[in-house]
């Protein structure tokens, strides 16, 4: 079996638990320190980045719904400077305000490595063509 990346997908469990929590916690802080929207809305539900201690306690957090989405057009809701955002996707906005995703080149990356790992995953190798269809348009709301 080929593996993208051998090392997490061999990882044992509990090895995994401790990288979800590490990555959850620093999002949770990431965002808190850089939108001020999360800022609000963790400390309206009493919360603060400290308070995930548990993988569990992401059952905690508010959800973000689209329309908060819409409200912070065009780039409130981007966690860093926008000098540092090298892609940027937008709805159309045919139903209310459009809601705009911005990407840093690690984002990037990361989008990068994710595709390459599920594509391995399905037995996909460097020689073979892969032809992938999405009905989105140029808007990659789901996928970025």
């Amino acid at each position: 079996m080929a593996f993208w990346s051998e090392r997490y997908e061999t990882m044992p469990r509990d090895e995994i638990l401790q990288i979800q929590l590490e990555r959850l916690q620093a999002s949770v802080n990431r965002a808190y320190e850089n939108v001020a929207f999360y800022r609000r809305v963790l400390d309206d539900a009493g919360l603060s980045p400290e308070d995930v201690r548990t993988l569990d306690d992401l059952k905690r957090l508010p959800f973000t719904t689209r329309e908060d989405l819409r409200r912070g057009y065009p780039y409130d809701m981007f966690a860093v400077s926008l000098r540092d955002v090298v892609r940027i996707h937008s709805s159309a906005g045919t139903t209310g305000p459009p809601i705009v995703s911005g990407y840093s080149a690690n984002d990037l990356n990361n989008w990068s490595s994710l595709a390459a790992r599920v594509l391995t995953a399905a037995g996909v190798e460097k020689e073979d063509v892969v032809q992938v269809d999405f009905g989105h348009g140029m808007f990659a709301s789901a996928f970025g």
